[in-house]
């Protein structure tokens, strides 16, 4: 699918076909990847559901509502810190460069970084949302007039193929930006393998822009996935909702209810949605049963260390040449440096 668009600076590119990283254990003859890994992973025990299918365009609106409520300090934290650190990082990325950007969604923190940095070059947008992505790209091609922008309409769990003009430019680095702890939704294994494949598409010298929540009090945690005002809960049921829309499903949304905790013994936050009764779901013309108490996984939410970071980057092909946190030690922020190949 592509999309064409009126402002000269941006060039629009479809997803990629490409091999799945993370593929599911059994084969299901299906076009449509998303009924395919619900239909899978309801099979599973226990049941799951990846949690990039939060993310149709309202899922994206209510995250940016998650984003702006009192209990869930990540973003305000991350941005702060951002402000806070610019100028440093500009310095460490340098002039004339080309920022990627992994789930950009409505770009709000790309536009501080775009700002503070010495001539960028382009910017390569990738979200899997083509609604929210082109609508950002359009405001932020009149922000910065002089970028080359070249949104990319994908999944960036999958691989990526950059746009042949960023390819081709020997000018600048290409820094791969990755905010606000997305890394954490991906099992240690799963984020080594992220970190690798996107070191692949790096140069030596290239950069990687790493937000990652830090391990802290389980309360804090459990408030920031528990809003009082639940829109957290809508965005977990909205998956469900999503399936009915999309795929023909029939879930009631008033037989599930939305449960977040911390794990200790994992270091990761797990979201659940938990069938309040015994019933049949059907899905893709299948049937699935739930028992009363059973759960759906759509989520987990890792939380690391400082040093936890910077062994994994090592592990990946990267030297760790700075990280960033706050004075309540919430967030990180991390420069870190392809190397050789």
């Amino acid at each position: 699918m592509t999309y064409v668009n009126s402002h000269p600076t941006i060039h629009s590119q479809a997803a990629t076909p490409a091999t799945r990283r993370y593929a599911p254990e059994n084969s299901l003859q299906t076009e449509d990847p998303f009924l395919r890994d619900v239909v899978l992973g309801l099979q599973k025990s226990p049941k799951q559901i990846p949690c990039k299918y939060f993310y149709d365009e309202r899922g994206s609106v209510l995250f940016t509502e998650i984003c702006r409520t009192q209990e869930y300090y990540i973003t305000r934290t991350e941005l702060t810190l951002l402000n806070d650190s610019l100028t440093e990082i500009a310095d460490l990325i340098g002039r004339s460069a080309t920022i990627i950007e992994y789930g950009s969604g409505e770009g709000r923190k790309i536009r501080n970084l775009l700002s503070a940095l010495h001539q960028p070059k382009s910017y390569v947008p990738i979200d899997i949302s083509a609604e929210i992505l082109l609508r950002s790209c359009r405001q932020l091609s009149h922000q910065f007039p002089e970028v080359a922008i070249h949104p990319v309409v994908g999944d960036y769990t999958e691989d990526i193929q950059l746009p042949d003009s960023v390819v081709r430019s020997g000018a600048g680095r290409r820094v791969v930006f990755f905010p606000g702890s997305t890394i954490s939704n991906f099992t240690p294994e799963e984020a080594r393998q992220f970190l690798k494949n996107t070191q692949s598409l790096l140069r030596p010298g290239d950069g990687l822009l790493l937000g990652v929540d830090l391990i802290k009090s389980p309360a804090r945690l459990h408030q920031a996935y528990n809003d009082q005002r639940g829109i957290t809960a809508q965005f977990n049921l909205n998956l469900l909702q999503r399936i009915n829309r999309e795929l023909g499903g029939n879930f009631d949304m008033d037989n599930f209810e939305h449960y977040a905790y911390f794990n200790p013994q994992e270091s990761r936050i797990e979201m659940h949605l938990v069938s309040l009764q015994d019933q049949w779901v059907k899905v893709g013309g299948r049937r699935f049963h739930f028992a009363a108490g059973e759960n759906i996984h759509t989520e987990n939410s890792y939380k690391y260390s400082l040093q936890n970071v910077a062994q994994m980057g090592a592990d990946c092909g990267f030297q760790h040449l700075r990280a960033w946190s706050d004075p309540e030690q919430l967030f990180s922020i991390h420069y870190l440096v392809s190397e050789a190949h």
